[in-house]
């Protein structure tokens, strides 16, 4: 009897060691972990150790741009515009699915790069300066990043917990704020930070016109569609405009066109080019821990190059030279058919002979162009065989593709797994125009949006358009056919859908916006595979979106480890019944 009252004992001891592990695992996004084995205080004493923290906030922003199945990427699988290929049904996507990617790992990562700009935010004053636009510039860039990721996170998941301060020890009592809280803090902050921006800079630094790129978007948000109007204006007064004439490395091809060289990753930065107002820097020459594989490829292409012969075999010779030209796919993102025909359509042409250069013959690919081009194979240099949907078949998916976007050759080696490395786009003079735009049309300028919106399809010699075509609807129609592959999908039809529940028009609100919203509408509207989803996917999933999939769950780890106060959970998510009202006002 002594002997098993001993074991009990040890058992039950050995239970709260393994809950004691699993609980400070679960701290990490609450922990402030230093950068270096430099401390802090050593290190932010001067100009120079905090732009090394500047360093590391830049390149964060990779995490949304590169990298397989990468934030951004994830943002066109809940869209009218595809759905993933890999984990196509969000109903397994619960708060204790943090394995997910990237929907788990967002929430805790984004959290880290706030972390970072909070440091510099809570230190710039630690400091004696003797040139006070020094600490205006510093600390109005960490103002920007934390601003982009609070933007982020508010459109992905909706009410959170905000931490403006540095946190020095562990805390265990965070509150979750209003998604209107944030939104009005950073709006204050960016305001404040844009004045500070350089007017110019090196790649990857953001500028004022990042800043007003971004200070657009947070006014929309907040409904504010005059000062929207005003700082997407100064953005395109500013030292931009649109690429409309050949230029970079390919300029000399006579087979391609603007579109194809805007795209050219190493023409990005190239100097004739006015239209980037932020771009992130990516060399395959760089030393290994200053490069991160982009990926475009295998995120945005079909997995074509596994499709299996009549004998059964692979029909396509890999590695190949038709990888180098194509690049390879892994069919991370499945193309709606939306996105490859129907949205290139209106009463006067078709798909097929559109004059719009976004959907050139030489801009895409289609999959039937494909052959076989296996020596030994019985089709060798027939077109590839279209298996999916009449196929069991996991890996394969049968979609076109915007061969300009993903095309992106390298000298490292085996450069046809992702397309390697490259330059990429985080903002451009294309998107503000559209984002103006938009706000033209809240106001109900129907003349000045159709304005906006034909600056850009005039360069991609698409038929204009005039004020009676703008809808909401028309508008993320244009941001499809410019920004598909570039802009956070769905974070912005996100931000739409709260502005018109925000306006309650068309019958929305936001009490129910977890049961109806313009995001889901369209996404059921305009998206072919959620609305008919035919055969078995990846681990036999069928691919299914729901209407509380508007914000993704918050890790409920997070909400476990947070013992000494209450963060809620999203609505239609487990542990929802439980939540309390968000705090609308952030103390400073």
């Amino acid at each position: 009897m002594e002997r098993l009252a001993i074991k009990n004992i040890k058992l039950f001891l050995l239970m709260i060691s393994i809950v004691l592990i699993q609980v400070s695992c679960n701290e990490k996004w609450l922990e402030p972990d230093p950068l270096s084995f430099f401390a802090p205080e050593n290190v932010y004493v001067d100009e120079a150790g905090f732009e090394s923290l500047l360093v590391t906030m830049r390149r964060s922003l990779k995490r949304e741009y590169y990298g397989f199945f990468n934030f951004s990427t994830a943002e066109f699988a809940p869209s009218d515009l595809g759905v993933a290929g890999y984990v196509p049904d969000f109903s397994i996507n619960t708060p204790t699915s943090s394995d997910r990617v990237p929907y788990g790992p967002m929430f805790d990562e984004v959290y880290g790069f706030i972390k970072n700009a909070n440091v510099l935010i809570s230190r710039i004053d630690g400091v004696t300066w003797d040139d006070e636009t020094v600490r205006n510039r510093l600390l109005a860039e960490a103002y920007w990043h934390r601003a982009y990721w609070y933007y982020r996170l508010t459109h992905s998941y909706g009410d959170v917990p905000y931490i403006g301060v540095e946190l020095t020890g562990a805390k265990l009592d965070f509150q979750t704020h209003s998604r209107w809280a944030i939104l009005e803090k950073i709006q204050s902050d960016l305001e404040w930070a844009v004045e500070w921006m350089p007017v110019t800079a090196a790649p990857r630094v953001p500028t004022k016109g990042a800043g007003n790129y971004l200070l657009t978007k947070i006014y929309l948000a907040n409904t504010e569609f005059d000062k929207a109007i005003e700082a997407a204006t100064r953005v395109i007064e500013g030292p931009y405009s649109l690429m409309e004439h050949r230029f970079g490395s390919m300029a000399n091809d006579p087979s391609r066109n603007v579109i194809w060289d805007l795209h050219r990753h190493e023409n990005i930065h190239n100097s004739q080019n006015t239209e980037t107002i932020l771009g992130l820097v990516d060399r395959w020459e760089a030393p290994d821990g200053a490069r991160v594989n982009q990926h475009l490829a295998a995120n945005f292409m079909p997995h074509y190059w596994d499709v299996p012969d009549q004998a059964g075999t692979r029909g396509i010779v890999y590695p190949s030279d038709m990888m180098d030209t194509l690049m390879r796919g892994q069919g991370i993102i499945t193309a709606s058919n939306f996105y490859q025909f129907k949205l290139w359509e209106d009463e006067t042409y078709n798909w097929q002979n559109t004059p719009d250069l976004r959907r050139a013959d030489i801009n895409w690919i289609e999959m039937s162009e494909i052959r076989y081009n296996r020596p030994e194979s019985p089709n060798l240099g027939e077109p590839i065989r279209q298996l999916w949907p009449n196929t069991s078949d996991t890996t394969i998916r049968w979609y076109s593709w915007p061969h300009y976007k993903t095309y992106n050759p390298s000298n490292q080696e085996e450069s046809t797994w992702g397309g390697g490395n490259g330059d990429s786009y985080v903002y451009r003079l294309a998107g503000i125009y559209l984002l103006r735009a938009e706000a033209y049309f809240w106001n109900n300028q129907l003349s000045q949006a159709a304005n906006d919106i034909n600056m850009v399809r005039a360069r991609s010699n698409a038929p204009l358009i005039t004020g009676g075509d703008v809808t909401i609807d028309y508008l993320f129609d244009e941001r499809a056919r410019e920004l598909y592959a570039e802009e956070t999908r769905h974070s912005e039809m996100v931000r739409v859908s709260n502005i018109m529940a925000k306006l309650n028009m068309n019958g929305y609100s936001l009490n129910n916006i977890s049961q109806s919203s313009w995001w889901f509408d369209r996404v059921m509207a305009y998206n072919d595979i959620y609305k008919t989803p035919q055969g078995t996917w990846w681990r036999s999933q069928t691919p299914r979106i729901q209407t509380h999939n508007i914000y993704w769950p918050i890790p409920q780890s997070v909400i476990t480890a947070n013992t000494m106060g209450k963060i809620n959970q999203n609505r239609g998510y487990q542990g929802s019944e439980g939540n309390v009202p968000p705090l609308e006002t952030i103390e400073e």
